[in-house]
């Protein structure tokens, strides 16, 4: 019988993952890819067979549809935790689907639930890392959390979120499955930050790159959003995603589109009004390759002549939300 583990590059998906893990070690190959990397089903459908356990992490189930119907099929046994847009969730005996599309949800806080907060301290770092600052605050308060525990674990959080972004694994500084490995030994996450080098890597990295992305300046800019492009350079790649994080946090009554240049296009990330945490991933389904969740999502690919009409749909979106 193999395991195998799929999951989000990102922050949320690493820590939903590690609290799993470090309660219930298995030997499962990881599948995973930079954060927009998110059809990873499809990877493993020829390798997976009857008997088999697969645990699918903060990828959508709606953009895994036809591979994770195959594996079912094939008697593969699902367990999948996620908060996205899921579509119809299939029934079916060999599936157990923990999916809450709620704003205020990220999958680390699903597994958390589900372990009845035995890793929670991880927990507390993939809500800060997906941008939940408050309930990350909350949960964080409630296991006893000091104030400056707090703030290194928000740290830590928006630090493996950054790591996640990029058009390819060679735009970041560690490939995720790497990056979960070297997390792996630390039950506690501060024991990290202490002692592994990997955390002073990304501090300096995301040090360097911020102070480039501080020289943007906005496209369009009104009183309901804000559009900004980012040169196509692995710099604003890595950024984007904690960039649009920050100003989100920065005008919560805004919200805010990120528009990264890719050959023929851009690549999109869109953060709804913190005030309200929704309609993104309506927005961003609207155009092909998008998809994401209420309060953050994005598209993969908006062509060049595209942009009038994403511009156009964002204002309408979101005026007067």
């Amino acid at each position: 019988m193999a395991g195998f583990d799929v999951f989000n590059g990102d922050a949320d998906g690493l820590c939903a993952l590690l609290q799993l893990r470090l309660q219930e070690p298995r030997d499962n190959r990881l599948v995973t890819g930079v954060k927009r990397d998110i059809a990873l089903l499809g990877r493993i459908t020829d390798e997976a067979g009857a008997g088999d356990r697969v645990t699918v992490l903060d990828i959508a189930l709606d953009k895994n549809r036809q591979p994770l119907e195959t594996l079912l099929a094939r008697g593969v046994e699902v367990c999948y935790f996620d908060h996205h847009y899921p579509g119809e969730i299939p029934q079916h005996p060999r599936l157990r689907a923990h999916i809450d599309t709620c704003a205020t949800v990220c999958t680390s806080l699903l597994v958390d639930q589900w372990l009845a907060g035995a890793q929670a301290r991880w927990a507390v770092v993939g809500a800060f890392g997906d941008n939940l600052d408050e309930p990350a605050r909350q949960r964080g308060q409630a296991l006893g959390l000091r104030e400056e525990h707090l703030k290194r674990l928000r740290q830590l959080g928006q630090l493996l979120n950054y790591n996640g972004y990029g058009a390819s694994l060679d735009d970041l500084h560690f490939p995720p499955d790497q990056l979960f490995l070297r997390l792996l030994p630390y039950p506690d996450p501060l024991d990290f930050i202490c002692h592994d080098e990997a955390f002073e890597i990304l501090r300096q990295g995301f040090a360097s790159d911020t102070a480039q992305a501080g020289q943007l300046r906005a496209q369009l800019e009104e009183p309901c959003c804000a559009v900004y492009i980012l040169p196509d350079e692995p710099w604003a790649r890595r950024v984007s995603g904690v960039l649009a994080n920050q100003l989100a946090r920065s005008h919560p009554e805004r919200a805010h589109a990120l528009l990264t240049r890719r050959p023929g296009g851009y690549l999109v990330s869109v953060r709804a009004p913190l005030a309200r945490r929704e309609g993104a991933d309506e927005l961003c389904r609207q155009f092909p390759s998008g998809g994401g969740r209420k309060a953050a999502a994005g598209i993969n690919h908006l062509p060049d002549d595209a942009y009038d009409s994403f511009v156009t749909a964002f204002r309408r979106q979101f005026q007067g939300a």
